[in-house]
């Protein structure tokens, strides 16, 4: 497997652990409809959250939340039309981003975007 693909792995097994400390259930994990896939479908207060996961281990391309342009968001929201149409009974939503930096030598730094729009 590719160092990068290790990497985004190991990421969303943390980040799964970090929602999940903090209050999410997790409902599914790397959902995909058609060539559209969501990290993490979990569920707080009521809310469903579609969650995109990005994992860093340098900041020497930025920061991993820079990561999520316009197509992947298109892309996220398009996976949870199609999950809404089969879980109808889902009447909020909420789309976020959890971004892990994992740089040797220091603590892995974890910032929870809420709510995130186009």
């Amino acid at each position: 497997m590719a160092k990068h693909n290790n990497t985004g792995s190991t990421g969303e097994k943390m980040g799964a652990a970090y929602l999940q400390n903090g209050g999410y259930v997790i409902l599914e994990k790397n959902w995909r409809y058609s060539h559209c896939e969501v990290d993490i479908i979990a569920a707080k207060n009521d809310i469903l959250h579609f969650i995109e996961i990005k994992t860093r281990r340098s900041k020497k391309f930025g920061l991993p939340e820079e990561k999520v342009g316009r197509k992947k968001m298109e892309n996220l929201i398009k996976a949870a039309e199609e999950y809404l149409y089969l879980q109808p009974q889902w009447k909020r939503i909420q789309f976020n981003i959890l971004s892990i930096s994992m740089i040797t030598g220091m603590p892995v730094e974890y910032f929870f975007i809420e709510d995130v729009y186009l």
